[in-house]
């Protein structure tokens, strides 16, 4: 088949690579219901093919079996209740050195923003986060979930049944508070930022008037040494002043 060709859709080795990829991409085990109404949403063009459970299972096995005599590292294997993509177990210990190497890393601006979004408002969707964020959420929840921050606590009763969002027991180990309501509470939030803010004019003025009182310092000078060289000049101001031979003739000095 050449590069321009479309893939055929009929066959068993075309459903299998459909099977394969949707075990591949999915971020949840799917259940065998599930891809039988994936194949069952296709086009007109493709309804002909019979999915059931045993042909998904069937394609499962055989792929399976590739993975191992070609030896990769993975398998589909069956998880609550549906079917993904796994990691062999032998290859924990590396995985769990890649987690821990992982959950070293400090928590960005953006994770932190979300995470306390989720910490004051849970249980929270993330709609929820996004709307109050402005930004798209996926790839902060995504990495909040890795380091066991927060966790999907159920679904909201709204359209959709979006997932629900709360924090953890790791997430107070991580900020040293016993229970949520330790967190400080929004009024004590603007106390200190409030504070902060004042503490920081008061070193601008600081600064401010230091750095006056350093050029005031150096322009008098520099007006004595001119008054002193100068032969009749004209200061800063514009005034005239005497030349310092005028100044000794003067007969009141």
């Amino acid at each position: 088949m050449s590069a321009q060709q479309a893939p055929s859709f009929s066959g068993l080795a075309s459903e299998k690579e459909i099977i394969e990829a949707l075990f591949f991409a999915t971020d949840e085990p799917l259940t065998l219901r599930q891809v039988i109404e994936i194949f069952g949403s296709a086009e007109e063009s493709d309804r002909n093919r019979r999915i059931t459970p045993e042909l998904i299972l069937s394609v499962i096995e055989d792929l399976n079996r590739e993975y191992s005599e070609t030896g990769r590292t993975f398998r589909i294997v069956k998880i609550a209740g549906g079917y993904q993509f796994a990691t062999q177990p032998h290859f924990g210990v590396w995985l769990g050195r890649m987690v821990r190497e992982r959950s070293k890393r400090k928590l960005s601006v953006s994770a932190l923003e979300s995470l306390a979004v989720i910490a004051y408002k849970q249980p929270v969707t993330k709609p929820e986060i996004e709307a109050i964020r402005g930004v798209n959420a996926d790839y902060v929840l995504h990495s909040l979930l890795e380091r066991n921050l927060v966790a999907i606590i159920g679904r909201a009763a709204t359209p959709g049944r979006p997932l629900l969002y709360g924090t953890t027991k790791e997430f107070l180990k991580h900020f040293g508070i016993n229970d949520l309501s330790e967190l400080p509470k929004p009024r004590e939030i603007n106390e200190l930022m409030a504070e902060a803010e004042f503490e920081v004019e008061k070193r601008m003025l600081k600064e401010m008037e230091e750095k006056r009182a350093a050029e005031e310092g150096n322009g008098s000078d520099d007006r004595i040494v001119g008054r002193i060289d100068g032969e009749g000049g004209q200061d800063e101001v514009g005034e005239n002043l005497p030349g310092v031979d005028e100044l000794t003739r003067d007969p009141d000095l």
